[in-house]
C-alpha cells in the first residue's frame, strides 16, 4: 500500500513518551545545558564520546546518524532548509550555486538541502582518498574524531565559478570547520557569497563576532539558515570531568566481565520504538542467528537493487540535478525489490547505511516507507567511538562495535550501530557501497554477524562504488620540433598542446580579472610581447656580458644535485622559466660527467598546485626519490611552498611516495631552498623575453573546459614567432662557457655543501614590508628579483618599480620597458633585492592614466 508522504512536511519530534529528555543524563552529571530555542531538546539529545578534544556529544534526533529515525523526517528536514537557501538566494543565483556537505555525518543532509535547493550541484567532503582523483581542497575538522577532509570533484571546474558556495553540517557549534573550509577554497576558488547551513546553530556569541569579521576580512557575504539556534553551556572542567565519567563506566563493565570497548548491547531487554522517542511493548530478543529458508545460519539474504548504472552512489566525487533526476526514476522499482525480500511478517524495519554513505539508504528507506505499510527507521553507522547508557535520558542506548570493513586509509579501527540492537526491529537492511562489501563485512565478528545477533533478519543491499573513469595511460610527452623549438632529447614536455586555442587577452583586461576574483590567471595568458629592436639589442649585450655567470651557476647547482639529490637525477622543470636552467643542467652534466640525464617540463600553478597526472606519469616511468625540481630563480618563495602542499595533497590522494618538494635553481635571491647555484640577484637574460627564450611555448594553462581530470595543463607553441626565437642561442651562449668556469664551479660546490644552506626567508619577510610600506596589502602583488620584475612589466600592469640604488646595467632591460610603459622607477636605499615590481593594488581600466600606460595612485 502506497503511503504519501510530503518530503517537506516534519513530523513532530517529541522528547521521550515517558517525559524525560534524552540529554537530562549528561546534564544532571556534567552541568551541561542547552539554551535558547524551545526546539532544541527535541531536537538533540546528549552523550559521552571517547574523543580528548570534547566530552561531549550533540546527538541529532533528526540527522539520521545515532538515532534511528523515521526517513520522511530526515529527508524532511534537509528538504526544507534546502528550500529556505533557495528562497534567500532567488532562482538565479540558486542556479549558479555549489552546495558541499561534510563527512561523515553530514552527507545525507547536504544531499538533502541541494535536493530542496533543486539547481545546484552537490559535492561532499570525504575521508577515503581515491586513486586517480585530484584533490580540490581540504581542511581539517580540530574537534572531531576524524579530523582531515578530503575534496574530490570528478568535474575540476566544479569550485571555478563565482556563484554561492553553500556548506551544510549537521551542528554549528563553534564555526571553526567552516572557517577552515572557506579558508582553504577562497584562496583558490575566491567567490563573494557564502550561506551556511546547519540543524541547529549552537555558536557563542564570540563564535558568531568570528565569522563576521572573517567575512569582513576577505570581502564575501556569509548567510547562515538553521533550523534551531541556542547555545550549549559548559561549566569549569567539564571535559575532564567527562574523561573520568567514561573511564568509570568502562571500568565497572569491565569489572563485570563484560567486553571491553563497550561492544555488548546495554538494553536489559530490546524496546521497540526507544529510537523514534516512543517506547513500546518489549519484544523478545533473538537468541542467535536465525536459520533462512535454506537453512544456513547466519541468516543474511543479499539483495540487488539493479542500481542504475555509472549512477554515483553518492557525491563523493559529485551529484547533479541529472543524477537525482536518474536516482529519482529508479527509486519505486528499488524499494520494491527491497520489500520483496523482506519477511512477510515484517511490520517494523531498519535500513541502516554505511559511513560516508548517508543519501542512498536515506532514499530507499524513504521510498520503502512510501510505498508499503511497514514502520521504516533509518540511520548509519558510524566513526565516532561513544559510550551506550541504559537510561531513557540518555541519547546512545545501545551500541554495536565490529571491525572496519571499508580497508580504509587509516587503517583499522572500529565501527559502530547505535540504538539498534534491542530496539525489536522485525529485519535489518545493511546498505553498503562495493568498497565496502569485503571480507570483514561478513566476517564472525562482522557487522553483519553483530546485527543477526538482534533481528530475525540481517539484508544485504551493495551498491556499486563509483569512481571516476581513469584513461588507461596517459600520453607520452610532447617533444620538439613539433612541440617547441628545442631538439627533441633536450626537454619532453608533460603538457598537452592548446596551440589553435586563442587563449590571449590584452593586460589590462586579464589584470582587472585576475584581482576582482573573476579569474585565475592560468585561465588565460597574455599577448606576446614583441621586442623593439633596441630592446633586442639590450638581450643579446647582457648574454654575453653575463653568459660565463650564468654558466658557473649552472655548475653550482648541478654539482650540488650530483652530490648531494641524486647520482642519476630525472630533472623536471617547473614550465616555463625553469625549463632552459633544466637543459643547462643536463647540458652541463653531459660536459661533465658524460651523464644523459633525462628532463621533463611541469606545469605548476599558484593557488591550485602541480599537475597531478604529470606527477603520475613520473612516477610510472621513474623512481619518485630521483625526480629533482628545477626551475629559474625564486622571488619570494611563493612556488617553493605550492610545491610542498601539493605534494604532500598529492601522497595523500594517490598515496605515492617518494617526491622531494626541494626544488634547485639557478638563483635564490629570496633564501627559500637549500639547492641554488648563486644567492645573488642579477639579470638572468632568459627573463627577458617570453617564449621566444623558452623554445616558443607559452606560459602554462590549467582551465576547466580545456583540461579535464585525466589530462596534462596545457600550452601553446608559437611556431608564428620563429624569426625572433632565440632559445637555442640563449643555451649555445651559456654553454659555450662551461669550459672555461668548470674549476670554479666546481671549488664553488664543493664549498657550498660543507656550509650551512638552510633557507632564511629573507626575501618574504623584506616583500611583506613592502607590502605594508606601500599600503598594497597583498603579497602576491609585490614581485621582487630582476626575473619577477621583468615578468610583471612583460605581462601585468605595473604600478612602480622599486630599484636598489647604485644598481647597474643589470636594470638596463627594466628601464627601457619602464620607460615605454610610462612606469616610475623609484631608487631605495638597502633594498634586499636589486628590484622588485609593484603591480597596481587595486587595478581597474579607470585607473589607466591619460597617455594609456601608467597607472595613477
Amino acid at each position: 500500500m502506497e503511503k504519501a508522504v510530503n518530503e517537506g512536511e516534519h513530523r513532530e519530534v517529541r522528547d521521550d513518551a515517558d517525559g524525560v529528555w534524552s540529554g537530562s543524563w549528561v546534564a544532571e552529571r556534567l552541568g551541561v545545558e542547552l539554551a535558547g530555542d524551545g526546539r532544541l531538546t527535541g531536537l538533540l539529545g546528549l552523550a559521552l564520546r571517547r574523543n580528548p578534544k570534547r566530552a561531549h556529544l550533540l546527538v541529532s534526533n533528526v540527522l539520521g546518524k545515532h538515532v534511528p529515525q523515521s526517513p520522511s523526517v530526515v529527508y524532511g528536514y534537509g528538504v526544507e532548509l534546502g528550500r529556505r537557501v533557495r528562497d534567500l538566494l532567488g532562482d538565479d543565483e540558486a542556479r549558479r550555486a555549489v552546495v558541499l556537505g561534510y563527512a561523515e555525518t553530514a552527507t545525507g543532509l547536504g544531499h538533502a538541502v541541494a535536493d530542496g535547493l533543486g539547481l545546484a550541484p552537490y559535492l561532499h567532503s570525504t575521508r577515503r582518498p581515491v586513486a586517480g582523483v585530484t584533490p580540490a581542497g581540504g581542511f581539517e575538522e580540530s574537534h572531531s574524531h576524524a579530523t582531515s577532509h578530503l575534496l574530490l570533484p570528478e568535474d575540476p571546474a566544479l569550485f571555478t565559478g563565482d556563484g554561492p558556495l553553500v556548506l551544510v553540517d549537521d551542528e554549528f557549534s563553534t564555526g571553526n570547520t567552516v572557517l577552515n573550509t572557506v579558508r582553504d577554497l577562497h584562496g583558490r576558488y575566491p567567490r563573494r557569497r557564502y550561506v551556511v547551513v546547519a540543524l541547529v546553530d549552537m555558536r557563542s556569541s564570540a563564535d558568531a563576532n568570528r565569522l563576521a569579521d572573517f567575512a569582513e576580512e576577505i570581502g564575501a557575504r556569509v548567510d547562515l539558515v538553521a533550523a534551531a539556534s541556542g547555545t550549549v553551556r559548559l561549566p569549569e572542567g567539564v571535559l575532564e570531568k567527562g574523561q573520568e565519567l567514561v573511564a568509570r563506566y568502562e571500568s565497572e563493565r569491565l569489572s563485570a566481565g563484560a567486553a571491553p570497548s563497550w561492544s555488548l548491547a546495554q538494553f536489559p531487554a530490546p524496546l521497540e520504538g526507544v529510537a523514534s522517542g516512543a517506547r513500546g511493548t518489549a519484544r523478545p530478543a533473538p537468541t542467535g542467528p536465525q536459520p533462512d529458508d535454506n537453512g544456513t545460519a547466519p541468516h543474511t539474504t543479499r539483495i540487488d537493487l539493479h542500481w542504475p548504472a555509472n549512477l554515483p552512489d553518492g557525491a563523493r566525487h559529485g551529484f547533479t540535478p541529472a543524477h537525482r533526476e536518474r536516482l529519482e526514476d529508479a527509486l519505486p522499482a528499488m524499494a520494491r525489490r527491497l520489500a520483496d525480500a523482506l519477511p512477510h511478517n515484517a511490520r517494523r524495519v531498519h535500513i541502516l547505511g554505511f559511513e560516508e554513505l548517508m543519501y542512498a539508504p536515506l532514499r530507499l528507506a524513504r521510498e520503502l516507507e512510501r510505498v508499503t505499510d511497514i514502520e521504516v527507521r533509518y540511520s548509519t553507522t558510524t566513526r565516532s567511538p561513544v559510550l551506550a547508557v541504559d537510561d531513557p535520558g540518555y541519547a546512545i542506548r545501545t551500541r554495536l562495535a565490529f571491525p572496519a570493513h571499508d580497508d580504509p586509509a587509516d587503517g583499522p579501527g572500529e565501527r559502530y550501530a547505535y540504538n539498534v540492537a534491542g530496539a525489536g526491529f522485525d529485519a535489518v537492511v545493511a546498505v553498503v557501497d562495493s568498497a565496502g562489501d569485503t571480507p570483514a563485512l561478513h566476517a564472525p565478528d562482522g557487522l553483519l554477524a553483530r546485527l543477526a545477533e538482534h533481528t530475525p533478519r540481517v539484508l544485504l543491499a551493495v551498491i556499486p562504488s563509483y569512481a571516476p573513469e581513469r584513461p588507461s595511460m596517459l600520453p607520452e610527452p610532447l617533444r620538439g620540433p613539433a612541440f617547441s623549438s628545442y631538439a627533441p632529447e633536450e626537454v619532453g614536455w608533460l603538457l598537452q598542446d592548446l596551440s589553435d586555442v586563442t587563449l590571449e587577452a590584452p593586460t589590462e583586461e586579464r589584470e582587472e580579472a585576475i584581482q576582482s576574483g573573476g579569474a585565475h590567471y592560468a585561465e588565460s595568458l597574455p599577448v606576446e610581447y614583441q621586442p623593439s629592436e633596441e630592446y633586442q639589442e639590450l638581450f643579446h649585450a647582457a648574454l654575453e656580458e653575463s653568459a660565463a655567470r650564468i654558466a658557473q651557476a649552472v655548475g653550482v647547482v648541478t654539482e650540488t644535485v650530483l652530490a648531494e639529490r641524486s647520482p642519476r637525477p630525472v630533472l623536471v622543470s617547473l614550465a616555463r622559466a625553469g625549463t632552459p636552467v633544466g637543459i643547462l643542467m643536463r647540458r652541463w652534466a653531459r660536459h661533465r660527467h658524460g651523464l644523459d640525464l633525462p628532463h621533463y617540463a611541469v606545469s605548476i600553478v599558484r593557488g591550485r598546485g602541480i599537475d597531478a597526472n604529470a606527477l603520475r606519469w613520473l612516477a610510472r616511468h621513474h623512481d619518485p626519490r630521483d625526480v629533482v625540481f628545477v626551475d629559474g630563480w625564486t622571488g619570494k618563495g611563493a612556488i617553493t611552498r605550492e610545491l610542498a602542499q601539493a605534494l604532500e595533497e598529492f601522497e595523500k590522494s594517490d598515496g605515492i611516495t617518494g617526491f622531494s618538494p626541494e626544488i634547485a635553481v639557478l638563483a635564490d635571491p629570496g633564501s627559500c631552498v637549500r639547492t641554488y647555484g648563486t644567492r645573488e640577484d642579477f639579470l638572468i637574460p632568459s627573463a627577458c623575453l617570453n617564449s621566444t627564450v623558452s623554445g616558443l611555448i607559452s606560459r602554462t594553462v590549467l582551465r576547466a573546459d580545456l583540461v579535464g581530470p585525466h589530462d596534462f595543463h596545457g600550452a601553446k607553441f608559437y611556431r608564428e614567432l620563429a624569426g625572433t626565437d632565440v632559445s637555442v642561442a640563449f643555451l649555445d651562449a651559456v654553454s659555450a662557457r662551461f669550459p672555461e668556469v668548470t674549476d670554479a664551479a666546481c671549488a664553488q660546490a664543493k664549498e657550498l655543501l660543507a656550509s650551512d644552506r638552510s633557507p632564511t626567508w629573507e626575501g618574504w619577510a623584506a616583500v611583506e614590508r613592502i607590502s605594508e610600506e606601500y599600503a598594497i596589502h597583498d603579497v602576491n602583488l609585490v614581485k621582487p628579483g630582476v626575473g619577477e620584475t621583468t615578468r610583471v612589466m612583460l605581462r601585468r600592469v605595473p604600478w612602480k618599480v622599486l630599484a636598489r640604488a647604485g644598481a647597474g646595467s643589470d636594470l638596463d632591460h627594466v628601464r627601457l620597458l619602464a620607460e615605454q610603459r610610462g612606469v616610475p622607477v623609484e631608487e631605495v636605499d638597502g633594498l634586499h633585492y636589486t628590484c622588485v615590481g609593484l603591480i597596481h593594488p587595486k587595478y581597474t581600466r579607470g585607473a589607466t592614466g591619460a597617455d594609456g600606460k601608467a597607472v595613477s595612485v
